[in-house]
């Protein structure tokens, strides 16, 4: 199949894909059409149908739909002029080929996982830990393949653990250089910080926010969910628990980022700026893998409310990567 990504404006789009989005919409004059969005395991693509004839057949969200149209571009982004869909049939696609995945192999990342839960000596953290990642194997195994996100950063099969790894592997380093801070509570936290993740989204192909996301969002449903499993724990000291808490509820550092509190201890502001870190970094990452190597400015992106370019040093070695 021909993937998202190698799409260029001006060629034909034709295959099979997965509908993400469908909207029945009204344009300024009042006609109305058919807004889409389709996804491989590449990347996902804007459609619109301007005009609704017999060539587009019935179908709905999360179908695979055999669409045919051209690529065209619009404020600085690929979109398709689609002009007709058909349901795909069984045997048409393959599911693997449009759910996008870590590039990282799952299993060794939750190895490593594993690996950073061992490190931690205090005992009632190591024991929480114990009961998320090792006991409870249903939850593991949820944790190993969620995505961290709808679209933002890291919106892949394993991203949240991909995301959990990064965050903890930097908050480590931090702990090296800043004697202040308590390494089991710093790893701890980011370990757990978006284990609320799970029941935010739901599972691939949807990958949507669910009920208890719109309503209650990942940061507390991940509170809640560490509070009840350390009130399990014989002796949790309180204090303790309070500040894991603590680090969990400001993870995001700003109140308008939708934290419940600002970052009130060094552990808490090294989690929320290691988080923001990997989501950042993650986020340049994946606009320029949806871009040439030769494309230097890529546009107003909202995530860094800035005009993103290409460094020469990162075209150099995107180049000599390829």
């Amino acid at each position: 199949m021909y993937y998202i990504k190698d799409y260029k404006e001006g060629q034909k789009f034709y295959g099979v894909y997965l509908c993400k989005v469908k909207q029945m919409l009204k344009s300024k004059n009042g006609k109305t059409y058919i807004n889409i969005d389709v996804q491989d395991k590449t990347g996902v693509i804007n459609g619109k149908v301007w005009d609704i004839t017999n060539a587009i057949e019935s179908f709905e969200e999360l179908d695979f739909i055999q669409v045919e149209g051209m690529i065209t571009k619009f404020q600085d982004k690929l979109q398709v002029n689609i002009n007709r869909i058909r349901r795909a049939q069984e045997g048409e696609y393959d599911e693997a080929e449009y759910i996008p995945a870590s590039k990282y192999n799952k299993d060794k990342m939750f190895e490593n996982l594993i690996k950073l839960v061992n490190s931690v000596e205090e005992k009632h953290l190591k024991k929480l830990l114990e009961m998320f990642f090792v006991e409870d194997e249903e939850f593991a195994k949820k944790f190993k393949i969620h995505s961290a996100a709808k679209t933002m950063h890291h919106g892949f099969l394993s991203g949240l653990l991909q995301h959990s790894i990064t965050v903890a592997n930097i908050c480590d380093y931090l702990s090296k250089l800043y004697y202040i801070l308590d390494r089991d509570l710093l790893i701890t936290a980011a370990l757990l910080h978006d284990v609320g993740k799970i029941e935010e989204l739901s599972s691939f192909p949807q990958n949507d926010y669910t009920d208890e996301g719109q309503l209650l969002g990942h940061i507390f449903i991940g509170a809640e969910k560490i509070s009840r499993m350390t009130d399990r724990i014989e002796g949790f000291p309180e204090k303790l628990k309070t500040e894991l808490l603590h680090c969990i509820l400001a993870h995001h550092g700003e109140l308008e980022f939708g934290s419940p509190k600002k970052p009130a201890i060094a552990e808490a502001m090294a989690l929320s700026m290691a988080d923001n870190m990997d989501a950042k970094m993650e986020g340049f990452t994946e606009l320029y893998e949806a871009n040439e190597p030769n494309t230097a400015w890529l546009g107003f992106q909202r995530m860094f409310e800035s005009n993103v370019r290409q460094s020469e040093g990162t075209v150099e070695n995107r180049k000599k990567k390829a």
